[in-house]
């Protein structure tokens, strides 16, 4: 539909995206990725948390979740597509049907998805694993150190933009000390896995059908408000300063 007659003339917009892609470290209800898609990008571009708890490199794209996210990339109407891929957590020994090789596969599944990101018209961004919150004998334990060294590589090599998220977030959990880190999991230390109830508006039959409910518990890993809108803000300068032509759709 036309706007009215004498009307101002309308200027087209030219929106952007940007996709997040990787584990329950960038997704809703755990990551670093609400806060950012809802306090730290203009409304210019569309923000989209494609990230999934528990997924590594490897099951994120035998699942099919890497597809779904490649044709996000290629929709139509957006001058520009970024996607910001961060992996490592379940790529580490020991997860079953999620763990991969640190020298061949981990590495191999990065680039492919470089190169596919690319072939879709998309613009990648390797972001290295937040760091884990566990301290031993004093000192933070940044057992992610491997994986973020591996993303590191793969971006020189590649010559992908990086965000060392594993290092600023290593050097401001060191600073800041095991307890005030404590604050920035789900639920304070010591709280039992809280399951919210079900809201029920009086005078309502109850649903048949429940709404999900999210479980929220407290560990070294996973993050609340406050640990969300804290990496979020380091995740939003990191790419201001890696990716410059961004600056205009990213608020501090």
């Amino acid at each position: 539909m036309a706007p009215p007659p004498g009307s101002p003339a309308v200027v087209p917009i030219k929106p952007s995206k940007i996709i997040l892609v990787g584990d329950s470290t960038t997704a809703v209800v755990g990551g670093w990725g609400p806060s950012f898609c809802a306090y730290h990008v203009t409304s210019f571009a569309a923000c989209l948390n494609l990230a999934r708890g528990g997924r590594s490199s490897g099951n994120y794209r035998w699942e099919g979740s890497w597809d779904v996210a490649l044709s996000e990339m290629r929709a139509k109407g957006y001058q520009k597509t970024w996607v910001l891929i961060q992996f490592g957590h379940n790529d580490q020994p020991g997860k079953p049907g999620r763990s991969t090789d640190l020298k061949t596969g981990y590495p191999e599944n990065l680039r492919s998805y470089v190169r596919e990101a690319r072939a879709a018209g998309a613009i990648p961004v390797l972001v290295t694993p937040l760091t884990r919150r566990i301290f031993k004998d004093g000192k933070l334990d940044n057992d992610l150190a491997p994986w973020a060294e591996a993303t590191r590589a793969v971006a020189a090599e590649m010559k992908v933009p990086l965000l060392d998220l594993n290092r600023d977030s290593v050097r401001l959990v060191e600073a800041l000390g095991s307890d005030y880190a404590n604050r920035f999991a789900q639920v304070p230390k010591g709280t039992a896995a809280a399951v919210p109830a079900p809201a029920t508006p009086a005078g309502t039959e109850v649903q048949v059908q429940p709404m999900a409910i999210p479980k929220l518990s407290f560990d070294y890993t996973h993050l609340g408000t406050e640990g969300a809108n804290v990496f979020a803000s380091i995740v939003t300068d990191e790419l201001s300063q890696a990716v410059p032509e961004m600056r205009p759709l990213l608020i501090p």
